[in-house]
């Protein structure tokens, strides 16, 4: 086996800590989205547009931020993978396999929390749905009292 030398093992060390700051920063974020995702199903059951609004629009921010970040990952995890047996020790490999596995865990629980909150504003759409087509228009029979009737002729007289 050929001995590496001390910049190869550098920039292999140097990979290894960015892929991990950069998988603890996206297991941050999705911490961030199920939080965010939990509050908004407060915000349905409890009716409020404005915070539902607010929290639609932090929720958007998030995914976009996780989005960003998982193109950074994916490249520095090809690098880890093609440098780890070289330079990783068991403790730090066992390190990103246990963030790797809480990411998966986190993503799993945000796409529960995710079809939980799509299912709640399906059923308050429904329920708003229902609403609007039960509501009586009280002049709805009644006459504009802006049009007035006026006289139709029933007969043409043409003279040649």
């Amino acid at each position: 086996m050929a001995e590496i030398t001390q910049e190869e093992l550098n920039e292999r060390v140097a990979i290894l800590r960015r892929f991990r700051s950069l998988l603890e920063e996206q297991r941050g974020k999705f911490r961030e989205y199920l939080t965010v995702l939990e509050k908004q199903q407060d915000s349905i059951t409890s009716e409020n547009p404005e915070s539902l609004l607010a929290h639609t629009e932090l929720e958007q921010q998030v995914v976009k931020n996780i989005a960003n970040l998982q193109k950074v990952i994916v490249p520095m995890a090809k690098m880890y993978k093609a440098n780890s047996s070289k330079a990783v020790s068991a403790a730090e490999d066992a390190d990103i396999i246990k963030i790797q596995n809480e990411l998966s865990d986190l993503q799993d629980r945000v796409l529960k929390q995710n079809a939980i909150n799509r299912d709640l504003l399906r059923v308050h759409i429904e329920q708003l749905k229902t609403q609007i087509n039960n509501f009586k228009n009280p002049y709805k029979a009644t006459r504009n009292v802006y049009a007035t009737v006026q006289p139709v002729a029933q007969m043409v007289h043409f003279e040649a």
